[in-house]
């Protein structure tokens, strides 16, 4: 499954369009997460523990975006797009979406 940021994929022809596509989930980090948080940002910098969550979650979200496009049968994504907003306190949305298409074949 090809999946780009562009409006387009160089060389090819836009058959379809399928539809918007949605990937999310909502993580939150364990108290000892949060504890060791709370250290790294007394010492200042990267907080580290809360960027692994992050990072683990933009994936499960782009993973599911992908799962659906399969399910369209679509041939890449185009247009993605990662947003997050937080949900409670200690827990986040990732959430990843485009526009699933059908490629010219010729």
């Amino acid at each position: 499954m090809m999946v780009t940021t562009t409006e387009e994929i160089p060389g090819k022809k836009v058959e379809k369009i399928l539809g918007i596509v949605i990937g999310n989930t909502i993580r939150s980090r364990g108290l000892g997460g949060h504890i060791s948080a709370a250290f790294e940002q007394l010492a200042g910098g990267e907080v580290s523990s809360y960027q692994k969550t992050l990072i683990e979650a933009r994936s499960i979200a782009i993973k599911r975006m992908i799962k659906e496009a399969e399910k369209l049968k679509a041939d890449a994504i185009i247009g993605v797009r990662l947003a997050t907003s937080d949900i409670a306190a200690g827990a986040s949305e990732v959430l990843a979406y485009g526009t699933a298409i059908k490629l010219n074949k010729k």
